[in-house]
């Protein structure tokens, strides 16, 4: 396994939440490169060599760990990039009747003109045909009549209180629903599982029928050498050959005096 696939799925799930077409377009890339790998290793390269593996090794922890950044990472997106959660807030909190009625006007803040510092006050503050004294801006900020004003209001905190709050639900319902397909879906079939027992099963077996068939065959070796003892203690063992008698013999050969050659015959 190389790293593109690990790249690509790195970068599908985590910004999946900014752009959905994402996981489409990776799906026909990834079609599109299978088909041209095979056509290049059935035609244009020898066959690999195929190599036993148990699974894909230390890429399996890498896609988990990022499984799970993802999950975050797109909880932030959504809570703090776009208008869902203020809309929640405003419907459920803030909303006389329970509608969307108001909602934009409840996102602006007011701003006196009169408060620009010098040099940044509007060129022209008569474009308009007439002059401009209140401004609105999307923020959640106190209106100049407050006593801390352009500072950040109650709303604000209530959003962004929502906004985390969302993200750590988002987040365990996910890990949830992630652990329990996990357990509705082995890695390993039933089948497979089965199988994989049975032949642990024989396994067992075959080990227990060698080791009793070793202690047996022990057995009756030990019965044998019992019932061969009693014959082999009536014979007679070997004398051990005198000391004396040997060195004699040795002093004996060492000083014996070579015989003479006799002296040779020709014939005439």
């Amino acid at each position: 396994m190389s790293s593109s696939p690990v790249i690509q799925f790195g970068m599908v799930t985590l910004f999946v939440a900014s752009f959905p077409l994402a996981p489409l377009f990776a799906l026909l890339n990834n079609i599109i490169e299978i088909r041209l790998d095979a056509k290049k290793f059935v035609m244009g390269l020898r066959r690999p060599i195929a190599a036993k593996a148990k699974d894909i090794g230390i890429w399996y922890n890498l896609l988990r760990g990022l499984s799970k950044v993802a999950v975050i990472v797109n909880a932030f997106v959504i809570s703090f990039t776009s208008d869902f959660i203020p809309r929640l807030v405003y419907q459920y909190m803030y909303s006389l009747d329970g509608t969307m009625h108001g909602f934009v006007n409840h996102t602006l803040s007011y701003f006196n003109v009169s408060d620009f510092q010098p040099g940044t006050d509007p060129l022209q503050p008569m474009h308009l045909g007439y002059k401009v004294e209140i401004c609105r801006y999307k923020d959640y900020r106190e209106p100049p009549s407050s006593s801390s004003q352009y500072e950040l209001s109650k709303e604000f905190w209530a959003v962004l209180a929502a906004r985390l709050a969302f993200v750590v639900v988002f987040q365990n319902v996910v890990m949830l629903m992630s652990d329990f397909v996990d357990w509705l879906i082995p890695d390993i079939p039933k089948d497979i599982s089965l199988q994989m027992h049975k032949e642990k099963i024989l396994m067992v077996e075959l080990f227990m029928k060698e080791e009793q068939g070793k202690r047996l065959a022990a057995r009756d070796n030990h019965n044998q050498d019992n019932c061969n003892s009693p014959s082999s203690a009536t014979q007679t063992p070997p004398q051990p050959r005198s000391r004396t008698a040997t060195h004699a013999v040795g002093w004996e050969n060492k000083h014996k005096q070579p015989e003479e050659n006799p002296a040779p015959i020709y014939k005439l």
